[in-house]
């Protein structure tokens, strides 16, 4: 209990910063909507969140070293909310995205300085409560942040005022707490390839991750205005993906530990593949069955990055767990990057169908590759813990492991 008293002002950080930064998504998707945006210009807007989530995470560690914790969670909050409040004073969907570049860059800023504050503080007998709290209060702030879209008027000045009030209000708990700011560790290096040395799988299945992900949380909102959906019923089909997600943790790493984790992988793409072509079908069956759709596909797709991840480190070396984590997180912002804006290309050209369809393909290509895999090479005998990996920082790798390290 100490420790979570301690960490409160942290994870108070988190709750606020996970309202604002959830919250810009599926606004800025109605918003563009109603202000005449093409879907691709839509789609636009989530491709450029992500670009800035990249650079963030690549810039966030040298930031922290130059001018301390707080002061860097200070100057990425400052750019958040600059980036929302200027929403409304400019309306064109290119101004928007460079707007949306820098809520990107806040995000990861954010967390890395959080996420290295954390680490410095939790011993190992402390560290699996500290994470299993961090992970809960994130999660259940993600869940919030979907629901807000219900009384969100979009294009409203007020409203993005009202995300740009939480972005600040998250600064306060941590600039004021009386905890001694830790050393700043040293920013991991960026080793792209080291994923795809230790597995090409892995990599692949993270860059689906990706594409799974940001495609349903950016373009998703799209999709529930096109099949009739109200904007408090969007946030709640928003909502259902997460809950889904969340839900699957237990069950996908008990899997995951029992069973070989390509298989585990490969299964969870076919069902993948059935709960895209059932959400496709749910369209015609009314609100319930479409919220039911994104529930099952949120259950099958959320856990695909913890188990490619934990397949990666079974092939690695504790000193290269930090720069795995990193890489892998590179090719997940890759996916993450380029499927809002193709997503919304294929529904502006073959209807809102067309998001489920390519998430199904780039599962079917994930199935295909992973069989190849299994013939190149065999399973580790001696395996990591699988772990919920967080795609929050690239230094989330130093929180989890020796988490990863136990077996």
């Amino acid at each position: 209990m100490r420790l979570m008293i301690s960490f409160a002002a942290l994870f108070l950080s988190v709750v606020l910063l996970q309202l604002s930064s959830g919250g810009v998504g599926p606004l800025d998707a109605l918003s563009g909507l109603t202000l005449d945006f093409t879907k691709s210009e839509v789609g636009l807007l989530g491709s450029a969140h992500f670009l800035g989530f990249f650079i963030g995470c690549w810039w966030a560690p040298r930031a922290m070293g130059s001018v301390g914790h707080s002061r860097a969670f200070a100057a990425f909050t400052a750019t958040g909310a600059i980036g929302l409040l200027a929403h409304m004073l400019i309306i064109d969907p290119y101004a928007w995205a460079l707007m949306r570049v820098a809520s990107g860059l806040c995000v990861a800023g954010c967390y890395t300085v959080i996420e290295a504050w954390l680490q410095s503080k939790v011993t190992n007998e402390t560290r699996g409560r500290a994470m299993g709290t961090y992970r809960s209060v994130d999660m259940g702030a993600s869940l919030v942040a979907q629901l807000m879209i219900g009384v969100l008027e979009p294009a409203s000045y007020v409203s993005y005022n009202l995300l740009a009030l939480l972005c600040c209000a998250s600064i306060i708990p941590l600039t004021l707490t009386t905890a001694r700011p830790p050393d700043t560790p040293s920013a991991p290096r960026l080793r792209p390839m080291l994923a795809i040395t230790r597995s090409p799988l892995a990599a692949a299945g993270v860059i689906v991750a990706g594409l799974n992900s940001a495609a349903f949380r950016m373009v998703g909102p799209v999709y529930g205005q096109e099949v009739g959906l109200r904007p408090d019923q969007i946030g709640i089909f928003l909502a259902a993906f997460v809950a889904g997600g969340a839900l699957a943790q237990v069950p996908s790493g008990w899997l995951a530990d029992k069973y070989d984790r390509r298989w585990v992988l490969i299964w969870l793409s076919v069902a993948a593949i059935i709960s895209s072509v059932f959400t496709v079908f749910s369209a015609t069956g009314g609100t319930t069955m479409v919220l039911l759709g994104a529930a099952v596909f949120g259950f099958t797709t959320f856990p695909i990055y913890s188990v490619a991840a934990a397949h990666a480190h079974d092939f690695a070396s504790s000193e290269e767990r930090v720069e795995l984590s990193a890489a892998l997180m590179f090719w997940y912002a890759v996916g993450a990057i380029a499927s809002p804006l193709g997503a919304s290309k294929l529904m502006e050209a073959f209807g809102p169908t067309a998001l489920f369809m390519l998430m199904a393909v780039g599962h079917a290509v994930l199935v295909v590759f992973g069989l190849t895999r299994m013939r190149a090479r065999s399973t580790p005998k001696k395996r990591t813990s699988y772990v919920y990996a967080p795609r929050t920082s690239f230094t989330i790798g130093r929180l989890l492991r020796r988490h990863r390290d136990r077996k």
